[in-house]
């Protein structure tokens, strides 16, 4: 019985319309060198509402801890995606942001839109990695994995970037206007 809810989450309609997005965001991210700025922003300014909503869709699952799978991002790949989206980016990837605090006062801290992308990179990229090797225990475990780390970390790395993206977005639309008049 176990087997076939496994499958059945592994296999689920949410679940692989979250591997398409997944696959989608990947393959931009590493295909994006050279691409123009306002052009990297709106495709992301689309893609990352779809993959949180994506994600959010994604139905629970329980990890049995057996066949949690190695990282297949490595440093090297980490920093390869950060330099290409700096590459991009570069006056607009640094900004400044106020944090919430539990413990206090809000506090500024400065946050990278490549750092905030590549983040969301590393797990999708080992996730979809998995996937592709269709085992079905690490995809069941792959899974928990994903969304463990959307609900730790990514989710709000992915809204961060995204709040950045928007601004940057409008601001370059708002200097393109008034350079044409």
């Amino acid at each position: 019985m176990a087997a076939k809810k496994t499958e059945k989450l592994i296999y689920a309609h949410d679940t692989l319309e979250f591997v398409t997005v997944a696959v989608q965001y990947c393959v931009f991210l590493e295909q994006s060198e050279g691409r123009p700025k306002d052009e990297f922003v709106s495709t992301l300014l689309k893609l990352l509402p779809l993959l949180y909503m994506k994600a959010s869709l994604l139905p629970p699952v329980e990890s049995t801890g057996d066949f949690l799978t190695e990282d297949k991002v490595t440093e090297d790949d980490y920093n390869w995606i950060r330099r290409i989206i700096y590459d991009i980016m570069q006056d607009d990837d640094e900004y400044e942001d106020i944090s919430m605090t539990d413990l206090g006062p809000d506090e500024r801290r400065w946050h990278s839109v490549s750092e905030g992308l590549a983040d969301i990179y590393q797990p999708l990229r080992n996730f979809v990695s998995v996937y592709q090797q269709r085992i079905e225990d690490c995809m069941h475990d792959a899974l928990w994995e994903v969304m463990d780390n959307f609900e730790l970390y990514w989710g709000q790395s992915l809204l961060d970037t995204l709040r950045r993206l928007h601004q940057i977005r409008y601001t370059i639309r708002e200097e393109t206007d008034e350079d044409t008049l």
